[in-house]
């Protein structure tokens, strides 16, 4: 992504995991975010588009930006396991990458639904700095709710016209938790065209 992208290899639960970190250019470091990838049976990888735009927003705002790859994508050993293990593997490079300090996680698509349970599974006691939901998959999986402590950093993206997941999912989804989305419109799914926008609310949200 720049040339500060550096490649990881990480020890996983199904065995290596495939991760690239991108680090500011400059100035403080606020902390690590660690950022999920869409479905790995429909070409979802760390090098997916709104991945690479949502890893730009962070570094740009001075985090430093983990991608991996979910277990059985690219370099990363093992196979799919619906969500399960794939929460998993994102623990584990929290706690490679991430173990104390700062933290902030995003996901998009499926990796916005493993997200949610890894901010369940880390609890109260490891409540992350920001957390960004992009497309979230609620039409597909069961998606945790966001807990209440979290909502003020938490911003939930989703185009009016994603035809992958119907914004009506997204809104049954966060409706029961008073939960803010913040829908784009003329938008779809993959964000065709409309990135730049994207890294722009994205960076609004971290400044603020």
């Amino acid at each position: 992504m720049n040339q500060a992208t550096q490649t990881l290899s990480l020890q996983g639960e199904a065995g290596t995991l495939e991760a690239l970190i991108d680090l500011p250019a400059e100035g403080t470091v606020h902390g690590t975010a660690v950022i999920a990838h869409p479905h790995p049976l429909f070409g979802g990888t760390m090098h997916n588009k709104v991945v690479q735009t949502l890893a730009r927003a962070f570094v740009q705002s001075g985090w430093r930006a983990v991608r991996f790859n979910f277990r059985g994508v690219g370099a990363s050993a093992g196979t799919y396991d619906e969500g399960r293990g794939e929460v998993r593997d994102m623990l584990r490079v929290i706690d490679h990458m991430a173990p104390e300090g700062p933290l902030a996680l995003a996901g998009f698509s499926f990796g916005a639904f493993v997200t949610s349970h890894v901010v369940q599974a880390l609890g109260d006691q490891r409540l992350p700095h920001a957390l960004v939901l992009v497309g979230t998959a609620a039409s597909r999986f069961e998606v945790a709710a966001v807990p209440q402590g979290l909502h003020e950093r938490c911003l939930v993206l989703h185009g009016e016209q994603d035809d992958t997941v119907p914004l009506a999912s997204v809104m049954d989804w966060a409706r029961p938790q008073s939960l803010p989305i913040t829908v784009i419109p003329g938008v779809e799914h993959f964000f065709h065209g409309q990135l730049p926008l994207l890294k722009s609310l994205v960076t609004r949200h971290l400044k603020s």
